[in-house]
């Protein structure tokens, strides 16, 4: 299996869990982000609250720079599960978002 590999054959119940408890925790952090640039935008009306939507645009920034690494530590914990033969998996489940 490559790293971040987008095929879906050969799943173990395993695969599929571990992929799931990332994906939501993935998810999570997609609205997490979202509400940090949405509130960063509404304080942006007010003079008095620029230094806090500054705040707010920052950690929503690092939140989406998270992303990847939540794929690449998930892809590579994939990888270090069996495969249903016992040996190492061959393919992951692929991420749509």
């Amino acid at each position: 299996m490559k790293l971040l590999d987008p095929h879906l054959s050969d799943l173990t119940p395993a695969h599929v869990e571990l992929f799931w408890r990332y994906q939501v925790v993935r998810t999570l952090v997609d609205f997490g982000a979202a509400a940090c640039f949405v509130v960063g935008s509404a304080f942006f009306f007010s003079v008095r609250l620029t230094t806090a939507a500054d705040w707010f645009f920052l950690v929503g920034s690092v939140l989406f720079a998270l992303k990847p690494t939540i794929d690449v530590v998930r892809s590579a914990r994939l990888k270090r599960l069996p495969g249903q033969s016992g040996g190492p998996s061959h393919h992951a489940p692929a991420d749509n978002g």
